[in-house]
């Protein structure tokens, strides 16, 4: 086991560990990187590293593969959509504090006399295009 590069708090696996830790052989491992099931990260040398939450990630796909019955191809599909709503609701979330701030800066604006208030009307303008001249 080994600190992640950057010297944060993050562990790292070698893939043989990885592969002791999620109960599998680390030809699977190596598999499962090749289909883009999990994508450990590299070191210099181009050994893969797994994080913990790869580990994990490994043991949903052993648990979707022989509790359900899902096949490699499911699997990928089912981790690409979930990886797809977690960026979504990440979305979600900069888009609401984007909205709160606005909401903030709106209330602020309108005590600070920043902003004319427009009166609503529900007049009707017609146009009309001008007539030609004669001279």
């Amino acid at each position: 086991m080994s600190r992640s590069a950057g010297g944060g708090d993050d562990e790292v696996f070698m893939i043989s560990v990885a592969a002791e830790l999620a109960g599998m052989h680390a030809q699977t491992l190596r598999t499962y990187d090749r289909l883009g099931l999990v994508r450990p990260q590299r070191a210099a040398g181009g050994g893969r590293r797994y994080s913990a939450r790869d580990v994990e990630l490994l043991r949903e796909v052993q648990r979707l593969s022989q509790d359900e019955g899902v096949n490699l191809e499911g699997i990928k599909r089912i981790i690409d959509l979930t990886n797809h709503v977690d960026a979504l609701a990440q979305r979600v979330r900069e888009l609401e504090a984007e909205l709160a701030s606005a909401r903030n800066d709106l209330r602020h604006r309108g005590h600070g006399g920043e902003l004319v208030p427009v009166p609503r009307t529900s007049a009707l303008v017609v146009w009309q295009p001008r007539s030609k001249r004669t001279r």
